[in-house]
C-alpha cells in the first residue's frame, strides 16, 4: 500500500457493503430462498458466504443442494424484494459524502441487475442520492466487476481521466476492477470481505469506513 495522499478528481463507490451496510439484506434473502426452496435453515456465516461467492463466480457453498440457476433466481428476488427495508447507510456516511463532494465529482457503481433510478429510489429515503452525478448498475455492462468496463463508463460519464479517479469498495472484485481500470484504489472493511483478504488484492490504502477517506485526499 501506498502512505501518500491522494489528489483526485473523481471518486468511485462501491454501494453494497461500502456507503450501505447490506449484511442484513443478504441474511434475510439467504434464510429466504432457502426455505422457499425447501432447504434446511443456513447458519449466518453462509449467508454472508453467499453474496461472495455469487461476486467471485465461485461455487455455491454446499450447503445450497439445488441447481445455481435455481438459487440464484429465488436468492436475487428474494434480496431485491428486501433490500430497501433491510439496509442502512452506515454511521455518518452523509456527513462525508457531503465533504466529498466538495472535493471531488463522485459515481456510485453497483453489480445489482436493476436500474439507475431504483438505485437512486432506494438512496433517496437517506437523502443521499443528491451526491452522485452518475450511477452505473450491472445493467449497464456488459462484463462486471473486475471487469473495469463499469469504471470506465462512469470516468467517461464524470469527464474526467481515470488516472485522478479513485475507487472505493469493500470487495475484492473493486480493488480488482480499479487496478484494471488504472485508477487509484481504497479497500473499507465495512462489508463481507475479511482485512487479510483485501490485502491480498493490495489496494493502494485500507481504511475501516469510508468516513476515514477525507483523511486520505489532498485539499486545496
Amino acid at each position: 500500500m501506498v502512505n501518500t495522499k491522494l489528489d483526485v478528481k473523481g471518486i468511485l463507490f462501491d454501494m453494497d457493503g461500502t456507503i450501505l451496510n447490506t449484511k442484513p439484506a443478504y441474511i434475510a434473502a439467504a434464510r429466504a430462498a432457502f426455505k422457499t426452496l425447501g432447504l434446511e435453515a443456513p447458519t449466518r456465516a453462509v449467508t454472508l458466504e453467499i453474496p461472495k461467492r455469487i461476486e467471485q463466480k465461485q461455487p455455491l457453498p454446499d450447503d445450497v443442494k439445488v441447481g445455481r440457476e435455481e438459487f440464484l433466481r429465488v436468492y436475487l428476488e428474494a434480496f431485491h424484494k428486501t433490500s430497501a427495508s433491510k439496509t442502512k447507510p452506515f454511521p455518518n456516511v452523509a456527513q462525508t459524502l457531503g465533504a466529498l463532494c466538495k472535493k471531488a465529482k463522485m459515481a456510485l457503481i453497483t453489480m445489482r441487475f436493476i436500474p439507475g433510478e431504483e438505485v437512486l429510489a432506494e438512496l433517496r429515503q437517506f437523502q443521499l442520492e443528491k451526491y452522485f452525478t452518475h450511477v452505473v448498475t450491472a445493467l449497464d455492462t456488459h462484463e462486471p466487476k473486475p471487469s473495469p468496463e463499469a469504471l470506465i463508463k462512469a470516468v467517461e460519464a464524470m469527464d474526467v481521466d481515470m488516472c485522478t479517479c479513485v475507487i472505493v469498495g469493500d470487495s475484492v472484485v473493486d480493488i480488482q476492477a480499479g487496478k484494471a481500470a488504472g485508477s487509484k484504489t481504497v479497500a473499507v472493511l465495512t462489508g463481507l470481505y475479511t482485512r487479510e483478504e483485501l490485502l491480498a488484492a493490495k489496494p493502494d490504502f485500507l481504511i475501516n469506513n469510508i468516513s476515514e477517506l477525507p483523511e486520505l485526499l489532498i485539499w486545496s
